[in-house]
């Protein structure tokens, strides 16, 4: 198992940061490829971001109501398996 560290992807339209609405996990949950991990909303919506690893939580990087950069880490998964899922 390796951590990788999960960055807030780029939401498009230009979009440079989200505001992370809400968690839908916490630290030492086991997700699968795309559990939905956090809401977070843009200018224009509410987005769910899911998980691209497999694997357990091991850190949670902002607190809901903070701002989060696109590129920014979100969350540290220790991953089962090291590749990402495609989209």
């Amino acid at each position: 198992m390796a951590d990788q560290t999960f960055r807030l992807p780029d939401l498009g339209e230009g979009l440079t940061e989200a505001q992370l609405v809400a968690w839908r996990v916490d630290e030492g949950t086991t997700v699968e490829v795309n559990t939905p991990l956090c809401d977070v909303e843009t200018a224009k919506a509410v987005v769910v971001i899911p998980s691209p690893y497999a694997g357990r939580i091991q850190k949670l990087h902002a607190r809901p109501g903070d701002s989060v950069a696109v590129g920014a880490a979100l969350v540290t998964i220790a991953a089962a398996d090291a590749a990402p899922a495609e989209a």
